[in-house]
């Protein structure tokens, strides 16, 4: 294709991309050869979807889920005090709707999928005694609570400072709500042995993403430093945590140290597990965040000092925001990794989504033999929440230009 500028000059354009069919007729249908794979290929992926699609409606029993909605998504914490749960989840709610008002961009897809997520639930037509009306105006509510977020987010004198603040305190709200305190009538302590499912699957990927991550980036600049204490301490961390399981230091955390502790000042055992996590994801986010600083070229840090710019400054200006963009992908994929490997909690006897499952298994007799139905729905979920993070860091890269030059 040409395009005449004069008489004199011509620009050549590119043609213009196949359509659909074109591409279609080209990779699949363009010779014998690819015409019996593709139809070999969609006959094979037809069976296996139709059997799939016929177990899942009509031959799997889906009691074990059906049947106990609440036990996975808050274990044995006190149907009497659900409502710090909901308010806890409906301030996380309302922080994505002021984040969408203020910030738009990927924050507007995140909030519209609350939204319609909420609003389904709330349509859903199933009769189930735990899912009653007041549930149903709870969860139609939320969708409200996201608009209203929306409003606040939209006000010209709302800082982003005091954005960031609240999105803060609201895993700290969100542990006083469901701790509680001794003595207190309308907030009593709910103790952490009755907490479970999805609540504390979250508490402890939250709380390892948020507390593991400056640790991890005080350790990356520990290694980098000159200093040969702080570069040994650093060294002697992050190699000897990464040369263990997980499960080793969940064990170590939760038996050993409680051994060494006097028995009145003994710390919670969520909390023992949530130390570990921490420990452990710090070691790893330390090395990914090292190699984001080794990426950075001397150049930046040259010009930086010749800007009359102190170590500090340089650092956290110029160096940890380049190395942090670089490497997104690689700490977002320990996050996911992370997110799920807070199953392995359920060795310590911390009941969280996939401890309660295997409890409701074990609860009946019947349950034995629908172990496939529960699992497939464990990681179901997971799956879908590993895939949201996934799209939410592609999402950050595109808007940060990562990979573009």
């Amino acid at each position: 294709m040409e395009t005449k500028l004069d008489s004199q000059s011509t620009v050549l354009l590119p043609p213009d991309p196949p359509g659909p069919m074109k591409w279609i007729r080209d990779n699949l249908f363009g010779s014998v050869s690819n015409t019996i794979l593709t139809i070999i290929s969609l006959t094979l992926f037809y069976f296996m979807i139709t059997s799939a699609a016929s177990w899942v409606l009509f031959s799997a029993d889906w009691r074990p889920v059906t049947e106990s909605p609440l036990l996975y998504a808050i274990g044995q914490y006190p149907r009497d005090q659900m409502w710090r749960v909901g308010l806890a989840l409906s301030l996380a709610v309302l922080m994505f709707g002021v984040s969408w008002g203020k910030w738009n961009g990927m924050l507007r897809s995140i909030s519209i999928g609350l939204m319609v997520v909420f609003g389904a639930a709330a349509l859903l037509p199933v009769s189930h005694p735990q899912f009653d009306l007041s549930m149903r105006l709870y969860l139609g509510g939320n969708v409200l609570i996201v608009f209203a977020g929306f409003f606040i987010g939209r006000i010209k004198g709302l800082k982003t400072l005091v954005i960031t603040m609240a999105w803060l305190m609201v895993p700290i709200l969100a542990v006083i709500l469901f701790s509680g305190f001794e003595g207190l009538d309308w907030l009593e302590r709910v103790a952490t042995t009755s907490w479970g499912g999805l609540m504390v699957t979250f508490l402890l990927a939250v709380g390892g993403i948020l507390l593991s991550f400056p640790l991890g980036v005080l350790l990356a600049l520990g290694r980098r430093s000159k200093l040969p204490v702080v570069k040994g301490f650093s060294v002697i961390w992050i190699e000897t945590i990464r040369g263990v399981p997980l499960i080793t230091i969940l064990f170590m955390f939760s038996i050993i140290l409680a051994l060494f502790l006097p028995q009145e000042s003994r710390l919670d055992r969520l909390l023992r597990a949530l130390m570990a996590v921490v420990v452990f994801s710090s070691a790893y986010t330390a090395e990914n965040v090292r190699g984001g600083l080794q990426s950075v070229p001397e150049g930046q840090i040259e010009a930086a000092k010749a800007l009359g710019m102190n170590s500090f400054r340089t650092m956290g200006l110029i160096v940890l925001p380049q190395a942090i963009r670089a490497v997104i992908p690689a700490i977002v994929g320990q996050f996911i990794s992370l997110f799920k490997d807070t199953t392995l909690v359920v060795i310590i006897g911390i009941n969280d989504f996939l401890g309660i499952g295997k409890s409701i298994i074990n609860s009946q007799p019947a349950f034995v033999q629908l172990q496939t139905e529960v699992y497939i729905f464990i990681a179901a979920v997971y799956w879908i929440f590993s895939y949201l993070m996934s799209i939410a860091s592609r999402r950050v890269e595109e808007t940060l230009g990562v990979g573009d030059r």
